[in-house]
């Protein structure tokens, strides 16, 4: 048991310490607590899997809560969203959803409590005063000259915000704490602000609303949270936690504690909600779906699957400190998860025409083509269709080729996957751009579908797709960032390291006939090409929309030394 428990995340060896002392009467409840002002991101995935992940191992519930306190910046399509893309990765909070606004009138109670108890009080001063106030990290703060209004003072002036008797910013409610504290949290820090503004859960009920460190552990205790785990970044709040609860006697049915764990920083992409929202309103991307952007809603539409991302999440881990993640891991995760699930099928990007000459005019041969390779237990099988005209990627194709060039040449024969083997014998040309119209090529009968060659050994393998080929618009999908990774810190625009081919879009591609039928959804590998699944936004009957999901290796690493 030991081992096993050691061999445990740091959280995970907490509650099983917890269990094994008899806390919480043994009990495991966990939540996840967005707010509801942007869409998810592979970074929430991370706190989703763990959070909903803990909750499935211990045969418990995570309670799914909408932190909507802040009622200029939440919607609920932004709701609707979250709870699309928590089912998708697989997880369900089992009935217990919930929203802080739930809580409002409890929340309000306790305050009452806090200023009854000289804990909390009315502060008059301006937002800019009370940064001032505040100090620095090397000088203590001042204490609010509000800070000595009576008991009654405080509680008048507080049911009169509540009351809508002062506009937006006139006051404030505070704890009383510790001005000189080294924790510039615990500086008095504010629990309510007055906000004139219609809630979409409780419309007009309340123009005043508690901040996300008071409404955070109340709501937990109310729920009867027992682990309450979130990002470093609130590690210092972590005090204001702990103080609300030992200060109030409310009867909570439950003393959660807080632990937090390190962030997902994943280079070359934005993890800053704020930046993503950016992109959006300023239409720099086609919206929160957008394939090339990190949420959760774009992944899902690029073609990455949920087990791809919790593959993800499980081989990142939980740390206790912040680290920065290579896409690539990423990356594999999604093409380890689609290697067997994807079939192969041939399509050509950016094509060129090949007629060979010697192959009888007008005849169609059907060509068997298994959609796995040897090695994936899979079966199933096309007829793809081969003719005298069909259609090779431009750069399988090179007039005067470097010695390590094993594709297509003037002289030079490759075999043509499932089908023969071909050799160039010229090539036409437009008389004013000199671009290269057609290849002419024969081809050897004796070589059909992987026949060796006799006495010949062809080095090169190449795709094509013939003159019954189904057109389609292919998207290219990059990396969002030129750098490897975006620092909230810095000051300088963050759409200045935007990658401007971030999106190529293809609208000449040629895929074979069997995709004329392709569904929204469905998964391929395009052979020597990548991963590519048919767009479900997009895509019509017979005009596939095809998102390249992920390349078959890392090619960033490449581009980035060339460069």
């Amino acid at each position: 048991m030991e081992e096993t428990i050691q061999s445990k995340d740091f959280i995970r060896r907490i509650i099983e310490e917890d269990i094994r002392e008899g806390k919480n009467k043994g009990k495991v409840i966990t939540r996840f607590p967005p707010e509801p002002n942007g869409y998810l991101h592979i970074g929430h995935a991370k706190s989703i899997c763990l959070n909903f992940g803990i909750a499935q191992e211990y045969q418990s519930v995570c309670h799914l809560r909408f932190d909507d306190t802040n009622p200029t910046k939440e919607d609920v399509a932004f709701e609707h969203a979250i709870e699309r893309d928590i089912n998708w990765l697989g997880f369900d909070w089992q009935g217990k959803l919930f929203h802080a606004s739930d809580y409002f009138e409890q929340m309000y109670e306790c305050a009452i409590e806090l200023i009854k108890s000289q804990k909390a009080y009315v502060c008059g001063l301006s937002e800019e005063e009370i940064r001032e106030y505040r100090g620095t990290v090397t000088t203590a703060g001042k204490v609010s000259p509000f800070a000595s209004q009576s008991v009654d003072q405080n509680l008048d002036l507080f049911k009169r915000m509540r009351a809508g008797e002062f506009p937006d910013s006139k006051y404030v409610l505070r704890a009383r704490i510790d001005m000189a504290s080294a924790n510039m949290k615990m500086r008095d820090p504010l629990l309510y602000r007055i906000r004139h503004a219609e809630h979409h859960m409780t419309q007009n009920k309340w123009c005043i609303y508690p901040m996300y460190d008071y409404a955070h552990p109340i709501s937990d205790a109310l729920e009867g949270i027992t682990h309450s785990v979130c990002t470093l970044e609130f590690e210092n709040n972590r005090d204001i936690y702990d103080w609300l609860l030992d200060s109030l006697q409310y009867p909570f049915p439950s003393r959660p504690r807080q632990y937090e764990f390190a962030r997902l920083d994943l280079q070359h992409t934005i993890m800053s909600k704020r930046k993503l929202l950016q992109l959006v309103e300023n239409k720099k991307v086609s919206g929160w779906d957008d394939p090339r952007l990190p949420t959760i809603a774009g992944l899902r539409r690029r073609g990455y699957t949920p087990e791809a991302i919790r593959k993800f999440c499980e081989l990142v881990g939980v740390a206790k400190s912040n680290s920065s993640v290579d896409i690539a891991q990423l990356e594999f995760c999604i093409r380890d998860d689609l290697n067997a699930k994807a079939r192969r099928v041939l399509a050509v990007l950016r094509p060129v025409k090949v007629m060979i000459d010697n192959y009888p005019e007008g005849q169609i041969e059907e060509l068997p083509a298994s959609y796995w390779p040897h090695d994936i237990p899979n079966e199933g099988s096309r007829i793809v269709p081969f003719t005298k005209e069909l259609y090779i990627e431009k750069e399988d194709f090179e007039e005067n080729p470097p010695k390590d060039f094993f594709r297509l040449a003037p002289g030079r024969e490759v075999r043509l996957r499932y089908g023969y083997c071909i050799t160039c014998t010229h090539v036409d040309k437009d008389p004013v751009s000199g671009e290269i119209i057609a290849i002419h090529c024969t081809y050897d009968p004796e070589t059909k579908s992987g026949n060796a060659p006799l006495g010949r050994k062809v080095k090169g393998t190449i795709h094509w797709v013939s003159s019954k080929g189904v057109p389609a618009e292919v998207r290219l999908y990059d990396h969002l960032l030129l750098e490897s990774t975006d620092n909230d810190d810095e000051e300088k625009d963050f759409l200045e390291r935007l990658n401007p081919n971030s999106l190529e879009v293809l609208s000449g591609s040629l895929v074979e006939p069997s995709l004329i039928e392709a569904v929204a959804g469905e998964h391929y590998q395009f052979e020597r090409q990548g991963y590519f699944f048919v767009d479900p936004k997009e895509s019509t009957a017979g005009k596939p929309v095809f998102n390249r999901v992920v390349t078959l290796k890392d090619s960033w690493s490449k581009k980035v030394k060339k460069a």
